[in-house]
């Protein structure tokens, strides 16, 4: 038998809403929030699972 790592890579995903003068903007508000902790995304955010194996060392 050999040796596999299986990595598991869940993915979050929430769409809000801001008001800016730019899309640059926006992200530096919605960023900023999520910073300060304003959007913390959990089990309802759920968007998807991947799983990527690899031999040995490798992952891929």
């Amino acid at each position: 038998m050999e040796i596999y790592k299986v990595e598991i890579v869940e993915m979050l995903r929430r769409t809000v809403e801001v008001e800016a003068a730019s899309y640059d903007e926006a992200e530096r508000i919605v960023s900023g929030r999520w910073r300060d902790s304003e959007y913390v995304l959990d089990a309802d955010d759920f968007d998807g699972v991947e799983f990527r194996v690899g031999k040995g060392g490798e992952l891929g």
